[in-house]
């Protein structure tokens, strides 16, 4: 997998000729300046290059074919310092196939009363040639980021940074592989989905490996190969299970699972307990550890939320909280204080963890399968979204909720699984209407690390559609919402 620090994003400053050279000269060293100091940021996540100041048709639409193809740049940061007449970047946009955020500011951060003339005038135009850019990014219905503010603010950087990270789950969501190890469960509907549209629309490949291959792949499994991985298990987590040969068969599990996504090139891939031909268990801890170190995945043969696992935990690299495989399980439905419990028969990544997690072997209650042994723990408290893809027949919706995760008020000691506990925006009962009312899935991707911006960032990249359940979402609004929105994408 490639790390957040592998891509770069291009800086272009839009001029053009009719200022003369020595205002060129000054408007390139002081991009060189911004890239730099933007670049000492910690809100900045990757690296800015300067490519320039574009002052001509020809020069914008050859920027725009060498960012098409070049694969470590993610994305485009434009800004207008004089008046960058805007039809001569019809040709560029139309052709660039990265993301694209325009950064409206000024090089000054106040206006020099003394020194102001019309040579700084002519200079420092930005007020206006940002509006020109603007015009023809809206009069082509271009899709853009639009970030205002001085350059040298905190939230100016923050708004870059994630904007960055959505860029990059455009890329990473470009040329997305999931293996799905057998097929879905059967007559789940949500599950399903046209995966050649996906491919089309968000680039996921999503093809099918048989439960044989895997099985093939786990008897040349060394036991080398497992005691190394026990012994790094018995140092990350609480061994609370004398089965040792059971946690075994989980590693088992995991290097032969790894060793086919990276020999594929996945990222995510998908499994379900009703098919196991010729496993002894269902992957918990395997599947578990395979996602903490950020491969996607989905239960039950969902590949939607499996890749939408991974694209967020690649996203959120090197950010607080972690994220993972989600589905709410069952309701405190105590007046006025109404909670979720979110778990999984087994496969919750241990990034969100509360305390360090403890290995137990329990019996599964379903597939039929030997007591698989998985990573037991409560998640932490703290803000977080829950995110779902859904297909909706001709067009792909992504629903997000704000949560507020808080510590289990039960202990619940016969429940041996991983779970969360949350607050529902604005409220349980409000909030599970509105999930149902969007269509939202059982299975979700869980995150502390990102926010609702940087997923509707990502959806607009990949032109599909956004719904936000926030605590100011009132039913009414939202169905007038739903109905506009159906109109409009049936339109388009």
């Amino acid at each position: 997998m490639k790390s957040l620090k592998e891509y770069e994003f291009w800086f272009i400053v839009g001029s053009q000729f009719l200022y003369g050279p020595e205002v060129l000269d000054t408007v390139a060293s002081r991009a060189e300046e911004m890239a730099k100091v933007l670049n000492e940021s910690k809100d900045i996540p990757c690296k800015i290059v300067y490519k320039g100041t574009v002052k001509t048709n020809g020069e914008i639409t050859q920027l725009a074919k060498d960012a098409n193809h070049d694969d470590k740049c993610a994305g485009v940061i434009a800004w207008m310092h004089t008046f960058s007449p805007s039809k001569m970047w019809i040709n560029g946009l139309d052709l660039l196939q990265k993301p694209y955020c325009h950064l409206h500011t000024q090089y000054n951060r106040n206006i020099p009363n003394t020194e102001i003339d019309m040579d700084f005038m002519n200079l420092n135009q930005a007020a206006h040639g940002d509006r020109e850019h603007g015009f023809i990014g809206a009069r082509m219905r271009f899709p853009r980021k639009i970030v205002v503010g001085y350059w040298q603010d905190k939230p100016v950087h923050e708004k870059i940074g994630s904007w960055m990270r959505s860029a990059v789950g455009y890329a990473v969501s470009k040329s997305l592989k999931v293996v799905r190890f057998g097929d879905n469960m059967r007559e789940v509907a949500v599950t399903e989905g046209d995966k050649v549209e996906v491919q089309m629309k968000l680039g996921w490949q999503v093809n099918t490996w048989a439960v044989g291959d895997l099985v093939a792949e786990m008897d040349k499994v060394t036991d080398a190969e497992i005691d190394a991985l026990y012994k790094e298990c018995l140092e990350k987590y609480d061994m609370a299970t004398d089965r040792i040969d059971t946690v075994k068969y989980q590693l088992r599990e995991e290097i032969a699972m790894k060793k086919i996504l990276d020999r594929e090139g996945a990222g995510a891939y998908t499994n379900t307990f009703q098919d196991l031909y010729g496993m002894k268990q269902l992957p918990g801890l395997a599947s578990q550890r395979l996602m903490e170190q950020g491969y996607g995945y989905g239960g039950e043969g969902d590949w939607k939320v499996s890749a939408m696992t991974h694209i967020v935990k690649q996203m959120t690299e090197g950010l607080p909280g972690g994220t993972a495989f989600m589905e709410d399980y069952t309701y405190d439905l105590e007046p006025g204080k109404e909670l979720s419990l979110g778990a999984h028969m087994l496969e919750v990544c241990p990034s969100v963890a509360a305390a360090k997690p403890r290995i137990e072997v329990h019996p599964l209650g379903i597939g039929g399968k030997e007591d698989p042994a998985r990573l037991v723990f409560e998640g932490h408290p703290g803000k977080a979204i829950v995110v779902s893809l859904i297909d909706m027949g001709g067009r792909l919706r992504m629903i997000v909720q704000d949560i507020e995760a808080v510590k289990p008020i039960y202990d619940m000691p016969n429940l041996p699984v991983a779970r969360v506990m949350w607050k529902a925006m604005p409220d349980l009962l409000t909030g599970a209407h509105a999930w149902i009312l969007c269509g939202g899935a059982h299975h979700t991707v869980l995150s502390y690390a990102a926010t609702a911006e940087m997923m509707e960032d990502w959806a607009d990249m990949m032109g599909i559609e956004y719904v936000h359940i926030t605590k100011d979402t009132k039913i009414e609004e939202l169905k007038k919402e739903l109905f506009m929105m159906d109109i409009a994408w049936k339109l388009r």
